[in-house]
């Protein structure tokens, strides 16, 4: 037996000597570097797969605008009115929301697809990013009725904490109640004010913008 073979053997046994947690300890990290390639590569493959849509979707604080899930079930038609209309209504009527507002902003952030999903992980009709969605204990944000009952009660939280406010409620739900709070009212978000004029307009708002924002202690994601 040559030295190279003697090298082996005793590899081979001291490896069986240890106990199994270090002997798993080891495997793991001669495996390490080769998943660490691994990954980088999924992600890399699937960032090439992910395309921006138009802007005509919206943006979100939530989102960004909408894009087809990666893998199965990418793409997926609007949910038919006879379909979704009870579900906003119900869930409008629940909450004490205007179901046209809840309409307008499922009709901006996904246009009506319940897969729709954004580069930054929000899900669903209504865009819900996943700490959302688990505060609103959402089990499948792909569902239409889970998902429509969350965004329909994040909409009250921002309304109550906005004081009814449609303009700073739906700035809020795009750019986010801090950033809305920071500046006073709405910011200064080309993507957010798009947004907030183009659902005010199709609900037929179009009163003064508020300069400042009137926040109360509402818990909000």
């Amino acid at each position: 037996m040559n030295p190279k073979q003697l090298l082996l053997v005793a590899a081979s046994w001291a490896a069986f000597a240890q106990s199994p947690a270090d002997f798993e300890k080891s495997i793991k990290a001669a495996m390490g570097p080769a998943l660490a390639q691994q990954r980088a590569s999924v992600r890399k493959q699937a960032a090439s797969v992910i395309r921006p849509a138009s802007s005509s979707a919206g943006s979100s604080f939530f989102t960004l605008p909408p894009v087809p899930i990666v893998g199965a079930g990418a793409d997926c038609d609007p949910l038919p009115d006879d379909q979704l209309d009870p579900l906003i209504e119900t869930a409008a009527a629940k909450e004490e929301v205007d179901a046209h507002l809840v309409r307008a902003v499922i009709d901006k952030e996904s246009a009506g697809r319940p897969c729709a999903v954004s580069i930054s992980g929000a899900e669903g009709l209504m865009q819900l990013m996943p700490a959302t969605a688990e505060q609103f204990e959402v089990r499948d944000a792909f569902d239409p009725r889970q998902n429509v009952e969350a965004g329909t009660k994040l909409l009250k939280l921002l309304l109550n904490r906005y004081s009814n406010d449609p303009a700073l409620t739906l700035s809020a739900y795009n750019a986010g109640p801090g950033r809305v709070d920071e500046e006073g009212g709405i910011p200064a978000i080309p993507e957010t004010v798009e947004y907030v004029a183009d659902i005010l307009s199709k609900l037929g708002l179009h009163g003064s913008v508020p300069a400042v924002a009137k926040p109360n202690d509402e818990t909000l994601p």
